[in-house]
């Protein structure tokens, strides 16, 4: 895996993350009640998956940097759609800059028996696990995000350029 290959990977994550997000926010937003439910997967709901995959992807983006932060959104009041929208837009600017930074040597890396390679590909592969459960939720209230595959971000991709 090369730096390249790790962008791509990022690249389709951000292209699903805002896949869930737009199902979330069009046509006035999902209801309150469909947002602040708990107990639809395991302990959480809608809101709660969604904020834990922006916490999860913030906390791996700061262990990677080793800059000692340790933020949990999770911990917070919940946000609203829009809010964590918002969020978003500010995280994938840093995610960009991280990744913008990243060699080959970098992501050889090894720490706790993984590589920095894997531990980035699990990044995006913890974001379609919760992506998965939170379209599974918008489907059943008939705000279904559409198809998040990664072989139809990738065939978006190649007819766009």
């Amino acid at each position: 895996m090369d730096a390249g290959d790790i962008r791509f990977l990022f690249d389709f994550d951000r292209w699903a993350t805002t896949r869930i997000l737009d199902a979330l926010t069009r046509d006035g937003g999902v209801d309150e009640a469909t947002w602040s439910a708990s107990n639809a997967i395991d302990e959480r709901g809608l809101g709660g998956i969604l904020v834990h995959h922006l916490g999860a992807s913030q906390r791996w983006r700061h262990g990677l940097a080793e800059d000692g932060e340790l933020p949990s959104p999770e911990r917070g009041p919940l946000p609203t759609p829009v809010g964590l929208r918002s969020a978003w837009t500010d995280e994938w600017p840093e995610w960009d800059a991280l990744i913008a930074s990243l060699d080959d040597a970098w992501l050889a890396r090894t720490a706790e028996g993984a590589t920095f390679w894997q531990m980035l590909a699990h990044v995006v592969n913890h974001g379609t696990q919760h992506r998965s459960e939170a379209a599974a939720l918008l489907t059943a209230v008939g705000r279904s995000p559409g198809d998040l595959d990664m072989i139809d971000f990738a065939e978006a991709r190649g007819k766009a350029g």
